[in-house]
């Protein structure tokens, strides 16, 4: 049996006529920069999260950067944040030239270790940027705290995490500001690039819409140097038939996942994620924390098994950021992880003997 590690057809085969009709709509009326779909998107993306503001944008990527330069951070600044992330987290710090300052992670949620942070802050640091990895909010109570005391911004990388909550808030609404990615992977997937930022200031959602436009206002009348960061028209049409299933995706990655957890828990050899109590995981990844990896993936390549590796190299040991002067051995909690993670299956379409002969494989490997 063939399992992959998504498959997006089948979520388009589901959803065909809607998605075409949808495309088509805009094909019609021909608004394809910023047209009314992009509005209407933004409207219920703001009451999704449960905040006073989105602006859609080009990228995951872009809604960390704008955001960072709505907030004022920029040549020497530091922002301190994860070092077990995608490198957009971390890169966008740098193209603002400023710097980041890595933290090591909680070692059962793999987030950012709050009682790290505090130690990390200097008289130029401007901001946090805590990530909810693979869909589970990190520990944002302790972190807000942080920030107030220190007069300091916190930027949510919410790109994983959707719907997320914590403490029923919801990921968006937990920080100044919040940025998500539509890329095709994620939960709620456009069919290119895409991005969105939240807030609950007016002032913050005002400044996000210059900047997305070359930082003009109104047309040609050029405040600041912006970007070119519009969410494409096409892009939001399609988010807009799909954002009417994202609770359903998410309840049945869910319970995809905790029948991960009940055959999966205890095997001696691998260690299922772990949630907080309080939070609702939405599993944008399911990642276990095994022995053995490398035989582990050429096993399951060998079954047709997808799965993959987020992340094998953390952040501060990437050549790009070697100017930074960390070494092996300085966030061991991260090091460590790098390792030994590795990400099965989840997505809502996957079928009870897909999951089934996932488990079956795995208990074969540990036995």
């Amino acid at each position: 049996m063939k399992v992959p590690i998504l498959d997006l057809k089948l979520q388009y085969n589901a959803l065909k006529d809607e998605i075409n009709e949808a495309i088509q709509n805009v094909l019609e009326h021909s608004g394809f920069v910023l047209g009314p779909e992009v509005k209407i998107l933004e409207e219920q993306l703001a009451k999704y999260c449960r905040t006073g503001y989105s602006i859609g944008v080009a990228s995951g990527t872009d809604a960390l950067l704008l955001s960072l330069r709505a907030l004022g951070v920029g040549y020497d600044d530091e922002v301190i944040t994860t070092s077990f992330s995608f490198f957009s987290t971390a890169g966008v710090i740098s193209r603002l030239g400023a710097k980041p300052v890595f933290c090591d992670i909680d070692e059962k949620t793999m987030n950012i270790d709050p009682g790290l942070i505090e130690a990390k802050i200097t008289s130029k640091t401007k901001a946090i940027l805590p990530v909810h990895l693979f869909g589970q909010v990190a520990e944002m109570d302790k972190i807000n705290e942080i920030a107030k005391a220190h007069g300091l911004a916190v930027l949510e990388d919410a790109a994983q995490a959707i719907g997320a909550k914590y403490h029923d808030r919801l990921a968006g609404g937990l920080g100044d500001l919040a940025g998500f990615s539509f890329y095709p992977t994620k939960n709620l997937g456009a069919y290119g690039d895409g991005g969105f930022i939240s807030t609950n200031s007016e002032k913050l959602d005002d400044d996000l819409r210059m900047l997305r436009v070359l930082g003009s206002r109104p047309k040609y009348v050029h405040h600041v140097i912006g970007y070119n960061s519009r969410l494409d028209t096409m892009q939001a049409a399609i988010l807009l038939v799909k954002i009417k299933y994202l609770n359903t995706w998410h309840e049945e990655r869910r319970a995809h996942a905790h029948t991960y957890d009940k055959e999966l828990g205890g095997i001696s050899g691998l260690m299922t994620p772990y949630t907080e109590e309080y939070n609702y995981h939405i599993y944008h990844q399911y990642t276990l924390v095994v022995e053995n990896r490398e035989k582990l993936k050429q096993f399951l390549a060998e079954k047709e098994i997808g799965f993959d590796v987020y992340y094998p190299i953390p952040l501060h040991l990437q050549k790009c950021f070697s100017d930074l002067g960390y070494k092996a051995g300085d966030l061991p909690v991260c090091e460590k992880l790098a390792d030994k993670v590795i990400s099965l299956p989840v997505f809502p379409e996957m079928t009870e003997d897909q999951q089934s002969y996932v488990i079956e494989s795995i208990k074969e490997f540990y036995s």
